[in-house]
């Protein structure tokens, strides 16, 4: 059985556009897409659901929701199977649920009645730090979400479970005809001679200084070459490129989000943790990232 792209809709700007992106992403895999609507309304009005002409408020509105988003996913593409539900749950509890048998989960960036000026609801980001499967977190404006760059990027780390991201980068960039561009952050141990801070060891030979400087970038290029050894026996038509940058992951990663129509990272979740699970980086890319952020988890 095919498992489902599922959306969390709530109604708001950014739902919609969440919604938007996942009916062309399940009709680039070929999967059918549930909508999921959380809904506590029968907590609050003290009443079962009805069917009669009189129901409650709260009714109404969540099925109105779910049905003018399934109309939505219907018009954008009709030949992807749609199929919507409300849920009588919090919004957290109900995404991780489906989450467990999804092959993705896809919010916006911020629910209905949430501050205008905030980076990243409180739903997205619990469920970016909680599920079990890759979470997309629709991000940018309408006109950035066509593929106009044509471009896949993907952070590796240093864990060698985040070949999952890799992979999942991959499959995306194939499935889109889109390249793909691998990146690595590197630190350098020692300052720059023209650094402000820098500091002057007496007795240090510039040739050390210089060696110790090339390593971490050497490592880091060989990072890469691990990571996308299996893409190219995986997706050998998939265009890759990789990047070696100096500087703090979080900034690299935002950076490269700009030329970007997705841009993929990978969360470990600890088994018996069940606290958020997201790394500062994911967590940059989630509040600031120009472009959707697919977070891939793996255990460890």
């Amino acid at each position: 059985m095919e498992l489902p792209l599922v959306v969390g809709v709530d109604g708001s700007e950014s739902s919609l556009l969440a919604v938007d992106w996942a009916v062309d992403e399940a009709a680039r895999h070929g999967l059918p897409l549930r909508l999921v609507h959380a809904s506590l309304w029968e907590r609050y009005e003290r009443v079962g659901p009805s069917f009669g002409a009189n129901r409650p408020a709260g009714e109404v509105m969540a099925q109105n929701i779910v049905a003018s988003c399934a109309e939505r996913a219907q018009l954008r593409d009709p030949h992807v199977k749609v199929s919507a539900n409300v849920v009588a749950a919090d919004a957290v509890s109900t995404l991780l649920r489906a989450g467990s048998e999804a092959f993705a989960l896809v919010t916006g960036v911020r629910g209905r009645g949430e501050v205008a000026g905030l980076l990243l609801g409180s739903v997205s980001l619990t469920v970016a730090a909680r599920a079990m499967c890759p979470v997309v977190v629709v991000r940018g404006e309408e006109r950035d979400l066509g593929g106009s760059a044509g471009r896949v990027v993907v952070g590796v780390g240093d864990s060698t479970g985040g070949t999952g991201a890799v992979r999942f980068a991959a499959r995306e960039a194939e499935a889109r005809g889109w390249a793909l561009t691998a990146v690595r952050a590197w630190r350098s141990p020692v300052h720059e001679p023209d650094s402000p801070t820098a500091e002057s060891v007496p007795g240090e030979d510039p040739r050390l200084a210089a060696d110790a400087a090339g390593a971490p970038e050497e490592q880091a290029s060989a990072n890469l070459d691990d990571a996308l050894r299996e893409v190219a026996r995986e997706s050998p038509g998939v265009d890759v490129s990789r990047r070696a940058v100096e500087g703090p992951a979080h900034r690299v990663l935002l950076e490269a989000s700009a030329d970007a129509d997705l841009i993929v990272v990978g969360a470990q979740r600890r088994h018996g943790h069940f606290g958020l699970q997201l790394g500062s980086v994911a967590h940059a890319l989630l509040h600031h990232s120009a472009c959707p952020v697919a977070v891939v988890p793996h255990r460890v």
